[in-house]
C-alpha cells in the first residue's frame, strides 16, 4: 500500500455499522494519478460501511472516480468513469515463523488487506480498488483505424473462428 490517499482508522475507534465518506483532495488525486499513470484524476470519492468483529474489519461500499487515461495505441486522452462496489476485509498481518516462509492466498482472500493490529488504512485500500477498476487497455475512437493502417488484425480477424473460416474458404477453392 502507498500513502497517496492514506486514511488510517484506529481499530479501537471503529464502531460497528459506522459509515465513512472519503473524498481525495487535489494533492491526493495528483499522487494517485501519477502512481496509476493517469493523465488526470478529477474526482475520487468513496463511501463505506464498516463492520468490526475483534481485529477483523469489513468495509463495504462504492468508489467513484472521473479520470483520463492514455490510449494504448495512439496515446490520445481517453476519458473514463469508475463506479465500483467493493467488499474489503481487513485482517491482522499473519504470523510467520520465519522471514522466508510464504503466505499463500486463495481466491477468497483476494479482497483481504492486512493491517498492523492497531489501524486500517481505508484510503489506500480504496485507491488500490480504483486501480483494479481501470480499463487496462484504454482505446481512443481512432485506435482501430491506426491499428488497421499498421496491419494489425482485429480480434475477429485473428481469432480461432477466423482461422477456421479461412481454412474452410481454402478448402472450397
Amino acid at each position: 500500500m502507498t500513502d497517496d490517499f492514506a486514511h488510517r482508522l484506529p481499530l479501537n475507534q471503529i464502531r460497528d455499522g459506522e459509515r465513512i465518506d472519503l473524498s481525495a483532495d487535489e494533492g491526493e488525486r495528483k499522487l494517485i494519478a501519477d502512481r496509476l499513470d493517469l493523465r488526470a484524476l478529477d474526482r475520487l470519492e468513496a463511501h463505506a460501511t464498516l463492520d468490526r468483529k475483534g481485529e477483523m474489519v469489513r468495509a463495504r461500499g462504492r468508489v467513484k472516480a472521473i479520470l483520463c487515461q492514455s490510449c494504448v495505441v495512439t496515446n490520445e486522452p481517453v476519458d473514463a468513469h469508475v463506479d465500483e462496489a467493493f467488499d474489503i476485509h481487513f485482517l491482522p498481518e499473519p504470523k510467520v515463523d520465519s522471514p522466508e516462509e510464504e503466505v499463500e492466498l486463495v481466491e477468497s482472500d483476494c479482497d483481504v488487506v492486512f493491517h498492523d493490529g492497531s489501524a486500517i488504512d481505508l484510503g489506500s485500500a480504496i485507491a488500490d480498488t480504483l486501480a483494479l477498476g481501470l480499463d487496462p487497455y484504454p482505446r481512443s475512437a481512432g485506435a482501430e483505424a491506426v491499428l488497421k493502417e499498421a496491419g494489425v488484425l482485429s480480434e475477429a480477424e485473428a481469432g480461432p473462428f477466423a482461422a477456421l473460416a479461412k481454412l474452410k474458404r481454402s478448402e472450397s477453392d
